[in-house]
């Protein structure tokens, strides 16, 4: 695939290899949903996925891409929960030896749950931008691949097989609404779509407390802070390419607050 940006391609050919291990995922239509928003829904059946997350599409892809000699050292990843739980998953099918970097406070049946996969979890940092500093610290120091939760083209590449999924499900879909933490999944999904259907509306959705995409997309500098409902999109820091994706394809950015969510 492309080094630096993902192209439809890409997405297809990740398409299969998701198709083969038998991770896609239903796209229903919602009957309650579209009564009471007026619109015909559809909803993406994602927490059927085997860890209850897309994120097992990314990590599938980014391990594939991997040379023999990084496979046999290992990777590690920084995570809360979905990302590692991605990761360690295929990591463990793949007999792939998998290190997960978690914040202290991460909540302890997401450490079992992430241990029961079969990764190493090791608990350092208040939060994730300090599991971060130290998964480097111990990819250099041990020669482990660090695998980053969004901002890598294989895992855009992989979230991306959920957009032409969803066109291909329902090929007459007019708009996609898509969560935003990191930006990975939208990213990927706003390439896919775009190519298919060019004039299809996509729009980001991001928690009130956390609009650190809007922040870079639009030029503002809204605090990044508090408990949210919505912890998976609790991202300070979007990818550097992500934005340039998200920036380059989505029609709009919303934010949610917490009584709406």
């Amino acid at each position: 695939m492309s080094d630096a940006v993902p192209t439809l391609d890409d997405i297809k050919a990740a398409s299969i290899i998701i198709d083969d291990a038998g991770l896609r995922s239903a796209s229903i239509h919602s009957a309650s949903l579209s009564e009471r928003t007026g619109a015909s829904l559809v909803l993406k059946l994602e927490n059927l996925q085997p860890t209850g997350s897309f994120k097992v599409r990314g990590a599938l892809i980014k391990l594939m891409s991997l040379r023999d000699e990084q496979r046999r050292k290992g990777v590690i990843a920084m995570s809360a929960g979905n990302h590692a739980q991605g990761v360690a998953y295929h990591g463990g099918r793949m007999c792939i030896p998998v290190t997960i970097v978690m914040p202290r406070a991460t909540p302890f049946t997401k450490v079992v749950r992430t241990e029961a996969l079969g990764a190493t979890v090791i608990l350092e940092g208040d939060n994730l931008a300090d599991s971060a500093l130290h998964a480097e610290k111990l990819s250099k120091e041990q020669g482990l691949y660090l695998i980053h939760p969004y901002d890598d083209p294989d895992i855009v590449t992989g979230q991306g097989t959920i957009g032409i999924e969803m066109l291909e499900d329902h090929p007459d879909l007019d708009v996609l609404v898509v969560p935003i933490g990191g930006g990975g999944m939208a990213a990927g999904i706003a390439v896919a779509a775009r190519s298919i259907k060019p004039k299809i509306e996509i729009i980001g959705v991001e928690a009130a407390l956390y609009p650190s995409m809007g922040n870079v997309i639009r030029g503002e500098n809204h605090a990044c802070r508090g408990i949210t409902i919505a912890d998976g999109i609790a991202v300070k820091t979007p990818g550097q390419l992500t934005r340039k994706l998200i920036g380059e394809h989505l029609d709009d950015l919303l934010t949610v607050d917490e009584a709406a969510i």
